[in-house]
């Protein structure tokens, strides 16, 4: 693990070095309390600190109080005081300040290296927490089948996308795919491989949008797509290309090639009030859908534009 020691001394400096290098750790020297935030900002600095109380430019409790601004943004890091102070007010004084522990001077390297343990479990402690914390939200946010956005995700995102397009004065493009036939893979080939069509269907429609676009699962083996500043001019193709990406090449599933398409209904719209419910939105390009399959499928319908601006 990287340790920041910070100490204007240079001697202090370099003899601490090596007591930490001996015990493992990948030692960042500062020698001033300045030059310390500055390491500590960085996206990849040490989140454990051993600094020194008085040190120019800034102390160990400025530090702090620094350090502490900038974890609001960003993960903790765990903050060692060293100090030859000795009264409670100013051992008080450092923990206010935002230090998580204290060292006095001149310190016993076993303490120190107990010190610095237990500020490691705390760390570990809180990636972990960090980590069951993301995947607790990627779980609650993505569809567990084909691991794009879920329902109420993508209508929720489909809101903050027609809020930010009333906005910016843009046009924003609602698409609702369906896999045509889907009912007969499930019933011929069984819902394995009725799953793995819809994990594919999923990859390829995420692929076939821009990074800035979205994807996400609307119901069964209906698809939700949004486009962003896409105009009604160029609907058409940008709902074409997404159909292609289907249809073009047969699905491997199951030691079988599965020939799969899509049918698609799209509605773009222009300084949409964010007011009015999106409800109206999905209806116009559930009925495009709906008119695309009742003209043979595999292709793409339009629904005319909307507006409430």
């Amino acid at each position: 693990m990287k340790i920041l020691v910070a100490d204007d001394d240079s001697i202090s400096r370099t003899l601490m070095q090596r007591i930490l290098q001996k015990f493992g750790y990948e030692v960042i020297l500062a020698e001033n309390g300045r030059m310390a935030v500055e390491i500590l900002s960085q996206r990849d600095g040490p989140r454990l600190a051993l600094i020194d109380w008085m040190m120019p430019e800034l102390d160990g409790p400025g530090l702090c109080r620094e350090v502490r601004e900038l974890n609001r943004k960003g993960g903790y890091t765990y903050i060692v005081l060293l100090t030859s102070k000795e009264s409670r007010e100013d051992l008080v004084e450092g923990l206010e300040a935002g230090a998580d522990d204290y060292v006095t001077k001149p310190c016993q390297p076993a303490e120190l290296r107990a010190r610095l343990r237990t500020g490691c479990r705390i760390l570990s402690l809180e990636e972990k927490l960090i980590q069951a914390r993301d995947e607790m939200h990627y779980k609650a946010t993505h569809d567990d089948l084909t691991a794009i956005w879920n329902r109420s995700s993508i209508l929720s995102l489909m809101k903050s996308e027609l809020e930010r397009s009333f906005r910016e004065k843009q046009s924003i493009s609602v698409l609702i795919s369906d896999v045509d036939h889907f009912k007969q893979v499930n019933d011929k080939h069984g819902h394995l491989i009725g799953d793995t069509v819809l994990r594919e269907v999923a990859k390829r429609l995420t692929s076939a949008v821009r990074p800035y676009d979205a994807v996400g699962r609307y119901g069964g083996e209906e698809f939700l797509i949004l486009l962003s500043h896409c105009s009604h001019s160029a609907l058409e193709s940008r709902s074409e290309s997404i159909r292609e990406a289907i249809a073009a090449t047969p699905v491997m599933a199951g030691g079988a090639e599965l020939s799969i398409s899509v049918s698609v209904g799209a509605v773009t719209c222009r300084q949409w009030d964010p007011g009015v419910p999106i409800e109206r939105i999905l209806a116009r390009a559930d009925a495009a859908l709906y008119r695309a399959k009742a003209e043979g499928r595999n292709r793409t319908a339009l629904a005319d534009e909307l507006t409430t601006a």
